[in-house]
């Protein structure tokens, strides 16, 4: 309601700033946006829950970070989002197989990775699970959900640190990773190098 943005002075100098940048921007679709100050330019925020990827994340960690959020939270221009998602989308992303795939393919932001949908996700090849293997996979993702959640005050940061993430966090992220590798067809005892070979065969079929 406008009496209520003006009842609000920060927020309208918000609104201004916006006004005023898109006024001055060079492209004519952004000045004409400048009419509708409050609203966003493009609206690609999902009705449904979404897995949210952040597009920056620290080499130093086992696994990027990545979880659940619900559609009315906003996700910024700093993440990758992935609507639509299931408990079988979010333990197969989260895995060390997509990890290794991701270390290889994705770019670098100074030494951080930088996951990008084009190039990390999009070519990434997805298993075929049986029926059961999936469930497995499901099973496995719920159990690194919920070993976050006995850790209410803590950061993703803090519990994807290496030297302080939770023991059964880490337990169920392991669990995790057999569950995809089986479904993959690898061994457990796989390098991440030998992972990624695999992992590239299967790439070249698929673009044949």
């Amino acid at each position: 309601m406008p009496s209520e943005l003006k009842s609000m002075p920060e927020i309208m100098k918000r609104v201004k700033a916006v006004h005023d940048f898109r006024m001055a921007n060079k492209k004519e679709a952004t000045r004409k946006f400048a009419e509708y100050s409050t609203r966003f330019m493009e609206l690609r925020q999902p009705k449904t829950s979404y897995i949210l990827i952040p597009r920056h994340s620290s080499e130093n960690r086992r696994y990027i970070p990545l979880g659940f959020m619900s559609a009315d939270v906003i996700y910024g221009d700093a993440n990758n989002m992935l609507p639509d998602a299931t408990l079988y989308h979010f333990g197969v992303l989260t895995s060390n197989v997509h990890m290794a795939w991701t270390r290889c393919v994705c770019g670098y932001h100074g030494t951080s990775y930088r996951y990008s949908v084009n190039i990390v996700y999009n070519n990434f090849p997805w298993c075929k699970p049986s029926s059961e293997q999936r469930e497995r996979i499901e099973r496995t993702a719920r159990t690194i959900l919920d070993a976050r959640n006995k850790y209410p005050d803590c950061s993703l940061a803090d519990l994807y640190d290496e030297l302080t993430m939770p023991p059964e966090l880490r337990k169920a992220h392991q669990a995790n990773d057999f569950a995809v590798m089986s479904a993959y067809g690898f061994d457990r005892k796989i390098t991440e190098s030998e992972c990624v070979a695999e992992l590239m065969k299967l790439y070249q079929k698929l673009t044949k």
